[in-house]
Order: C-alpha cells, then sequence, then structure tokens
C-alpha cells in the first residue's frame, strides 16, 4: 500500500518543520503576535502577521568538543610553517580579525517569517472561551441525538417494524409458492365430495389426496412468519450542536464618541465577532447601535454606518429586550451580551438601565460584558454616571462584569480578561 500526503507545505518548506519551530518558539511568536496585533487596523484583524523573533529562540542542544583544550594532529592545506607532531597554541573563542567594531553592547539577529490567518488566530484566541457556561459548554461540543438510519435484522421486540417484517414475509411466502388456508379448504371439498360419489374413482381420489398431503406439508414447512423476515428499527447517534447561543453587541454611536474612541468600541467587537464566528459556528450574533434611539442592524452597518445624536443607553437595552423576546426565548437559547460606550448617558435613565438589567435581562443572560472605552490618560478623570451605575450592579450579580480601555493597546488584555475560561475576580 502506498500513501501519499497531499497536503501543501507552506511556502513549500516542511510541515512537520514548521510545527516543531512553532512549539520551541512559542513564547517569542505569542509576544510578537500581540505587538502586531496592537497595530492594526480593525479591518486586518482576520489575516495573516509578518513578525520577527529573535535567532536565540532557533537554538537548539548540540554536543562536541570543547574547542579551548585538548590536541589534534592534523595537515593543513596551505601550511608551510608547521609539520605534523608540531603542537600550536589555540586561537582564543570568538577569536578573528575585521574592521571596526562596537566599543560596547552585544547584538543579536531577527528572523523573519510570515504567520498564516489560522496560526496568527491560533495564538490570539489560545485559551479563550465565553466565561461561565451554566448550560452546557458551547465551544466545538457536539452532542450525539438517536436518527433513523434504516433497518437492522436484531433488535429488540420494541423496536420490530411489524410493516416490513410482513413485506418480507409475504415476498418470500410468493417465493416458495406457500399455499393459502383456502385453497387447501377447496381441495379438501373437492376430496370428500370425491369420496361421497355413489361410484368413487380411486384414481382421483388418490390424485387429490396426494395433492392435498403435499399442500399441507408444505404450508407447515413455510411458516407465514420466519426469523429471516423480521425487520428491527435502526437508530444512529449522530452530532448535532448541544445548544444555542445568541451574542448581543451593544454600541454607543452617540456625538459624546469621538472617533479614537469609537475606533476602540468596533475594535472590541471586531475582536469578539471573529472569535465567535471561529470558535462557535452555531452562535447567532445580533448588533444592536444606539444614540437617542436604538436599532438592529446588520455588521456592515454596525461597524461602518456613520450616525450621531444624543444618548439613551435605555433604548439599547429596551431593543434587546424586545428582540429576544421576539426569536431568542431563554429556555432555548443561551444568552450572551456585551456593551461599549464612553460613559456618558442621561442622568435620569441609569435608574431605568439598572432596573432593566437587573429584572429583565440578567435573569435570562448567561453572561453580560460591559466595556467602556477613554481617552488616552484620562484615568485620573472621575468615574462616569454609567460606570458608577455599572461597578454596584457588578458587585451585586456574579454574570456582569466591566472594565476600561483607553487606547488600541489595552483592548487585547481588556478582551481576555471579560472572556477568560474563569471570570475575574478583581
Amino acid at each position: 500500500m502506498q500513501i501519499v500526503d497531499r497536503r501543501l507545505n507552506p511556502k513549500a518548506k516542511s510541515l512537520g518543520n514548521r510545527q516543531r519551530f512553532m512549539r520551541r518558539a512559542k513564547a517569542e511568536i505569542r509576544a510578537a503576535a500581540r505587538e502586531a496585533l496592537k497595530k492594526r487596523r480593525i479591518d486586518q484583524v482576520d489575516g495573516g502577521e509578518r513578525i520577527s523573533i529573535s535567532t536565540k529562540s532557533l537554538r537548539e542542544p548540540s554536543f562536541g568538543l570543547n574547542g579551548d583544550t585538548g590536541t589534534r594532529d592534523i595537515v593543513i592545506p596551505g601550511n608551510q610553517d608547521f609539520t605534523v607532531g608540531d603542537t600550536i597554541a589555540r586561537p582564543p573563542a570568538g577569536g578573528g580579525s575585521g574592521s571596526k567594531g562596537s566599543p560596547d553592547g552585544s547584538g543579536e539577529d531577527d528572523f523573519i517569517f510570515t504567520l498564516t490567518r489560522e496560526e496568527f488566530l491560533d495564538l490570539f484566541f489560545e485559551d479563550l472561551k465565553l466565561p461561565n457556561l451554566v448550560k452546557v459548554q458551547l465551544k466545538s461540543l457536539k452532542a450525539a441525538k438517536l436518527a433513523r438510519a434504516g433497518f437492522a435484522k436484531e433488535g429488540s421486540p420494541s423496536k420490530l417494524n411489524a410493516a416490513r417484517t410482513m413485506r418480507n414475509s409475504l415476498g418470500r411466502r410468493m417465493a416458495m409458492q406457500r399455499p393459502s388456508l383456502a385453497r387447501i379448504q377447496a381441495l379438501e371439498a373437492e376430496l370428500a365430495a370425491a369420496e361421497a360419489e355413489m361410484q368413487p374413482n380411486t384414481a382421483r381420489i388418490a390424485l387429490l389426496s396426494e395433492q392435498l398431503r403435499r399442500l399441507q406439508h408444505l404450508r407447515k414447512s413455510v411458516a407465514f412468519v420466519d426469523p429471516i423476515d423480521l425487520r428491527y428499527n435502526r437508530h444512529e447517534r449522530r452530532p448535532r450542536p448541544t445548544t444555542q447561543a445568541v451574542m448581543f453587541c451593544l454600541m454607543d454611536v452617540s456625538a459624546s464618541m469621538t472617533e479614537p474612541l469609537k475606533e476602540l468600541a468596533k475594535r472590541f467587537f471586531m475582536l469578539l465577532n471573529v472569535f465567535l464566528k471561529r470558535h462557535y459556528q452555531e452562535v447567532d450574533i445580533v448588533f444592536i447601535r444606539h444614540t437617542t434611539e436604538a436599532q438592529e442592524v446588520d455588521e456592515a452597518a454596525f461597524f461602518e454606518a456613520t450616525s450621531t445624536g444624543g444618548t439613551v443607553i435605555s433604548t439599547a437595552l429596551e431593543e434587546m429586550r424586545r428582540v429576544i423576546a421576539g426569536r431568542y426565548p431563554p429556555s432555548e437559547w443561551n444568552i450572551y451580551a456585551a456593551q461599549a460606550s464612553d460613559g456618558h448617558n442621561v442622568s435620569d435613565d441609569m435608574a431605568i438601565c439598572v432596573e432593566i438589567l437587573q429584572k429583565q435581562l440578567l435573569p435570562v443572560c448567561q453572561h453580560y460584558a460591559y466595556i467602556e472605552v477613554r481617552e488616552p490618560g484620562s484615568s485620573l478623570v472621575p468615574n462616569s454616571v454609567v460606570w458608577r451605575a455599572y461597578s454596584s450592579l457588578e458587585k451585586a450579580t456574579s454574570n456582569f462584569a466591566a472594565r476600561h480601555a483607553s487606547e488600541a493597546g489595552e483592548i487585547y488584555p481588556v478582551f481576555r480578561e471579560l472572556f477568560a475560561a474563569e471570570k475575574s475576580t478583581a
């Protein structure tokens, strides 16, 4: 038997060697990928990356002779000063000559290579999954359900398929010419009439008797239902999604959200979007953007459309509640939500927001994450009205989390913290 591996090697290099290299230099590759991600635009997050790592990561252990000790007897081509047996001083390690050198410090060459899209996303989403999966684990898990898969010749009596069994029985009886009861009864009546005649025809009576004996024997030999006729319903276990989940993405696009803040919010949702589509193919994603009014939009409008106005967060929460009531009953769906805002809101609206969250949304959500985007250097700015209300809500509930982000480089750690395998207690 000949086995041909037709998998394409990346850039004509050995796939096995590349995988071993990725494992050996994983720490530096992961760090380089994180630095590259900070500089990426939103539309570039789902792709490959050209990164460089120190050649120090490529060094492998080797065995060899100590270059500072021992003697060797060799004849060097072109040698005119020494003969075999002469002992010469070995040059110091790292010796050599050259032009001018640096008076201090040491350098290390970089090794540059390209990560594929899959490799880059594998590094980025390593160990990530939605937190606190209360009902079931969603990550690529499949549950098996019983499905009809034809018929079997063996099985339990409860799975006997009577229609298929009788169909097989009829075909077998017809093929083996099993006489019917009516035919035997007619032949018995004919034999009785022949025997009742005043002058019985013995030859005819003998013929009818022989025919009757043969038919009765054939009827007894060919059973009405034979074990080979039995057919049982067959079922097999087929994989199916264990559950259904929906992720709500809520974003403030009001006038108070400057372009840098919108960029931060969009970056967070884009990463979340890529993560969900990559690892949770059975998860629906609902995009809701809001100013003083909220509306459900598609992915393109969520990230690209431009509309401004004031801020009323409760409209987005009401829209989310309406969508859940219309399409996603909590008894059938696991519900997750992520909200991004700059912290601005009508002060009178916060009480409404907290009430909607506490009484209507959080009881049906597996997890609700809030990220507040701020201007760079605003760590000393007093907490916003939204942050103060949501902080108290976070302390009172176990499925609500709130975090800050003020620059693109902070989106990644915030993303990992909110959607880590275990919810952070910080």
